[in-house]
C-alpha cells in the first residue's frame, strides 16, 4: 500500500464530496494526517457542534465519540470507518446502573464521562471529559448544593477528581477503567525513569493513583500535547496511548518522546484504516457505517452535553 498516494486520493475525495473528517489523537498517524480536525474528546465535541458545516462527518474514533457527534448534529450523517471500534470502558456503565445509583443517592448529581454510550448520557445530569472533570464536578456540586457526586464509568478518573477537588465521588461502578491506562504501573514508570533520567513524565488521569503521583504533569491528551509543546524540557515520557506519542514525534522533531510502556495501544482505536475511509468517501450512503442516535435519546443526551460545554 502506497500510504501517500492513498492519503492524496482521500484528500481529493473529501474535497469533492464536501466531507469533514474528525480524528482522535489515538488514531494511527496516517489517519491523523488526513483529518480536518484532530483532538481529544472535549475538543472534538466542540468541533462537532461549532465547526462542522458539511452534510457528512467521518469520525475516526470509537463508537461513543461518533454518537456524541450524532447527538450534536442530528441534521447530518455521521459515519464511523469501522463500526466494531468500540470503547471497553463505556461498556462498564449501563443506563440501568445510572438509574439505580440515582435512586440510591437521590440528592447527588450524576456526572458521566463522555466515554459512555448515548443512552447513559441521557440518564446523567452532566457530562465531562478528562480535561474538564475537576471543574465540572465542582460546578455541578455547587449547582445541586450536594455533598458529593456520582461519577462513572472510569473509577481512576473519579479518584483523580476526588483527589484534586476534595469532593466525594461515588464511583459508578467501582471497577470501571480504561485497559490501556490501567496497565501502566508505578514499577513501569520507575523503570523507564531510570532509562531516561532527564525526561519529564506526563500521565493521563485515567492512570491509577500510584502512577499519577509519579508524574510531572497530569492531564488529558490535548493538555499533555500542549504541555510538551510549551515546556522547555527536551525529553518526555508519555503515559497515554501510543497515538499521542506519534503525533508529538511528528510535530516536534527537535524533542524526544518515549512511551511509558510499549503495550499502551488501544486496539479498538486502531481498527480504522485509510482503505476504510476511502471506501466511505466513495459510498457515503452505506448505512452500515452510519451512527445515528434516535431523536428522543439525542434530545435527552444533549442536555448534559450542552451543560458540559457551557460549563467548560
Amino acid at each position: 500500500m502506497n500510504v501517500k498516494k492513498l492519503q492524496n486520493e482521500i484528500r481529493d475525495l473529501k474535497k469533492y464530496n464536501n466531507v469533514t473528517i474528525l480524528a482522535h489523537y489515538y488514531q494511527p498517524i496516517e489517519i491523523q494526517e488526513i483529518a480536518d480536525f484532530l483532538g481529544d474528546s472535549l475538543g472534538l465535541s466542540r468541533t462537532a457542534r461549532e465547526k462542522t458545516n458539511t452534510e457528512y462527518i467521518i469520525f475516526a474514533g470509537v463508537d461513543f465519540m461518533a454518537e456524541t457527534a450524532s447527538i450534536l448534529n442530528q441534521d447530518k450523517h455521521v459515519l464511523i470507518p469501522n463500526p466494531e471500534s468500540c470503547c471497553p470502558m463505556a461498556a462498564y456503565l449501563t443506563p440501568e446502573m445510572v438509574s439505580t445509583f440515582k435512586k440510591r443517592y437521590p440528592k447527588l448529581p450524576a456526572v458521566v464521562y463522555v466515554n459512555s454510550t448515548a443512552l447513559v448520557k441521557a440518564e446523567s445530569d452532566i457530562c465531562c471529559t478528562s480535561a474538564n472533570a475537576v471543574k465540572i464536578v465542582s460546578k455541578i456540586k455547587n449547582e445541586f448544593k450536594s455533598e458529593g457526586v456520582l461519577f462513572g464509568p472510569d473509577a481512576n478518573l473519579a479518584d483523580y477528581v476526588e483527589q484534586k477537588s476534595k469532593i466525594k465521588t461515588i464511583k459508578m461502578p467501582n471497577d470501571g477503567n480504561c485497559y490501556v491506562h490501567s496497565m501502566l504501573t508505578s514499577k513501569d514508570v520507575n523503570q523507564i525513569k531510570i532509562e531516561y533520567p532527564s525526561a519529564m513524565f506526563l500521565a493521563h488521569p485515567e492512570c491509577v493513583r500510584e502512577v499519577r503521583e509519579l508524574a510531572d504533569f497530569v492531564g488529558s491528551t490535548t493538555q499533555m500535547f500542549n504541555y510538551a509543546k510549551e515546556n522547555e524540557n527536551r525529553e518526555f515520557i508519555i503515559g497515554t496511548e501510543k497515538g499521542l506519542l506519534e503525533r508529538l514525534t511528528s510535530d516536534f522533531p527537535n524533542k524526544k518522546f518515549y512511551l511509558a510502556k510499549e503495550k499502551m495501544i488501544c486496539y479498538n482505536m486502531k481498527k480504522h484504516n485509510l482503505e476504510l475511509i476511502k471506501y466511505l468517501l466513495e459510498n457515503l450512503d452505506d448505512k452500515n457505517f452510519e451512527v445515528k442516535v434516535p431523536k428522543q435519546v439525542a434530545e435527552r443526551a444533549l442536555i448534559p452535553i450542552n451543560k458540559m460545554l457551557d460549563y467548560s
